[in-house]
């Protein structure tokens, strides 16, 4: 079996960024590409996003998907190794670690997980169940169905996210209702504005959903105003729903310390056990920007060739 010098799990733009600095560094890194872990394509929730315009070097904005190809290939330019594949289960209590992909084996002197977080789900009624028939965390992935064209649309969420789905959506729907459990928006300035000023946008503040109606698929939602506690009903064709997330720490957890959340606890991005790093949403909950994902993908890289230059 190969002893690889360093793996990377999962490949945002903290993954990528990690392994074009330890491929530069001549550390021949294994990457892991995730495949549909924690419900996500491989190269995570920035594939998700419509429209990238603050990644710096890109004045024209792109989608999310076509940063994170970019991304890829420039790895790929370094004779990174790729895997599509999900690594499941790991071992880290003693070197060589351990990984595996089902029942397949890998080992390595330090590892990278950069793995990034979920959407959280909508915790109401029937919302796993009619997922994808009436519920969907992916504006970009369902909103621009010809189906959902002159409709009215309702987005749960109050972040950036929430409002970037909105906005997507607003190309393509007659109507879009977003519900914000605050009496305020919790998104960045220039967020908001986008939103406020879009005409197709209606916001309802201190409202949360409660109930959804079903005819063959999603009809109405039944809502709740949480501070007059006056409940009315939405007729919409589909909900969509951006409301946090949950760091993809599940395989990970009998090893390294995590918080009361889920994320991992680091000093800048080392962890608990020497030789393993971890970058990007895996470790942030503050920032959560793909550039300062990448931006501590590429301190891990550099720790990883410090750390295997002392052992």
């Amino acid at each position: 079996m190969d002893m690889e010098n360093v793996i990377i799990i999962w490949w945002w733009p903290a993954g990528h960024a990690a392994a074009i600095y330890t491929a530069r560094a001549g550390l021949k890194p294994l990457l892991f590409e995730w495949f549909m872990a924690g419900w996500l394509p491989p190269g995570g929730q920035l594939t998700l996003t419509a429209d990238v315009e603050n990644f710096p070097g890109f004045p024209v904005s792109l989608t999310g998907l076509e940063l994170m190809n970019q991304m890829r290939q420039q790895s790929i330019k370094f004779w990174v190794k790729i895997e599509t594949k999900t690594i499941d289960r790991v071992d880290f209590s003693r070197t060589p670690f351990k990984l595996w992909s089902w029942e397949t084996e890998y080992q390595a002197k330090s590892v990278i997980i950069a793995t990034g977080a979920s959407a959280k789900r909508l915790q109401i009624e029937w919302s796993n169940k009619f997922r994808e028939r009436g519920i969907s965390a992916c504006a970009t992935c369902d909103g621009g169905l010809p189906v959902f064209r002159d409709q009215v649309l309702v987005v749960v969420g109050g972040w950036d996210a929430a409002c970037s789905e909105a906005l997507f959506l607003s190309r393509f729907a007659s109507k879009i209702i977003m519900l914000v459990r605050k009496d305020n928006l919790k998104a960045t300035k220039i967020m908001q504005d986008k939103v406020v000023e879009n005409s197709k946008i209606q916001i309802l503040y201190n409202t949360e959903v409660i109930e959804c109606l079903w005819d063959q698929s999603l009809s109405a939602v039944k809502i709740k105003n949480n501070q007059s506690w006056i409940e009315e009903i939405l007729d919409c064709r589909w909900l969509f729903y951006a409301i946090w997330h949950t760091p993809n720490t599940d395989f990970v957890n009998d090893f390294l310390t995590i918080d009361a959340d889920g994320y991992l606890i680091t000093d800048g991005v080392k962890t608990n056990i020497s030789g393993i790093f971890a970058a990007g949403d895996v470790q942030d909950k503050v920032y959560r920007q793909a550039i300062t994902s990448a931006g501590t993908g590429a301190m891990a890289g550099i720790e990883v060739d410090k750390f295997l230059q002392g052992i």
